[in-house]
């Protein structure tokens, strides 16, 4: 029974995961100063700026990425797993080499999930398929990138937070 669930599993993933371009192209724009321009195939900006007066430095824009490809996946995967999350947020510090390359020698994810059905085991499962088979912005960073994802699990009652958003 339990090959049949993973399998089923790796099945309904492998879904979102099939759309993926094998080539993507974008393209950055020098508008002033250190200030770009990004562009997706989809049309939609990100603004580049080294200082971060007019946009998100690259280094940053790197992290939630990464932050941004994992909760993807975990969400997808807690769905899939029958978990009813009612919120999910992620906390992302990152330590750089001081000197050039300044690359990223380790991360620090704290995900914040709540939700009814809540299993430590099954978020642990979710967390170690997206770092070992899934996020791809992951597995395209520096092997020796130490990345620490912990979690904090939050029962919430989807009816009384929506009587509490109500006011």
């Amino acid at each position: 029974m339990a090959d049949t669930n993973k399998d089923n599993l790796e099945e309904s993933l492998g879904g979102y995961k099939q759309n993926i371009n094998p080539v993507v192209k974008t393209t950055l724009t020098w508008e002033r100063d250190l200030v770009f321009m990004g562009a997706t195939p989809q049309g939609y900006e990100i603004e580049f700026d080294a200082r971060a007066q007019w946009g998100c430095k690259p280094t940053e824009a790197l992290l939630l990425s990464l932050a941004g490809c994992m909760g993807i996946d975990v969400v997808t995967i807690l769905t899939k797993m029958r978990i009813t999350l009612t919120s999910f947020r992620m906390e992302i510090a990152g330590a750089r080499n001081p000197t050039p390359p300044q690359y990223y020698k380790e991360v620090e994810m704290v995900l914040h999930i709540a939700g009814e059905n809540l299993d430590s085991g099954k978020v642990e499962r979710a967390i170690a398929l997206s770092k070992n088979k899934y996020c791809s912005v992951y597995n395209s960073l520096r092997p020796d990138l130490a990345l620490n994802v912990h979690y904090v699990l939050e029962e919430k009652d989807p009816l009384a937070e929506d009587e509490k958003r109500r006011g």
